[in-house]
């Protein structure tokens, strides 16, 4: 599966099968969509292959403790992944990213992280593990 940034700068490849596919409710993810929550595939660190292009690096320690990484893209924003020692020999790919228009479908979440700190005006999405944090 291939994927990338907004402007095609940045493109990255992933092969397997994601180990988890979740919802992120979590202040940094609303923060890097812009948006109510994430929609994330958990995949492998050793299937990545970074295709072209260089993306910037944004680390912070999260409220665990742990630090995590973001992967974007400088000239147009986009960030693609995340990893970190909360998740060693994982990365965690912005479905968003992917250039299969199917992605959302086919990596449909089976958890929300941080549910708790879901928007009041956002449903629990039926079927899902609903988790306070990352494990």
């Amino acid at each position: 599966m291939e994927g990338g940034c907004f402007c095609g700068k940045v493109r990255y490849s992933v092969s397997g099968d994601p180990v988890a596919k979740a919802l992120c409710h979590c202040l940094d993810c609303r923060k890097i969509t812009g948006s109510t929550y994430s929609t994330n595939a958990i995949f492998p660190k050793d299937g990545f292959k970074l295709v072209s292009g260089t993306p910037k690096q944004h680390a912070v320690k999260a409220d665990s403790g742990n630090t995590i990484t973001s992967h974007f893209c400088g000239d147009c924003g986009s960030t693609m992944w995340r990893d970190g020692n909360a998740f060693p020999g994982m990365m965690v790919f912005k479905v968003g990213t992917f250039d299969d228009v199917n992605a959302f479908d086919k990596f449909k979440p089976g958890a929300e992280l941080f549910a708790p700190e879901r928007v009041s005006w956002v449903p629990e999405m039926e079927g899902a593990a609903q988790k306070k944090a990352m494990s």
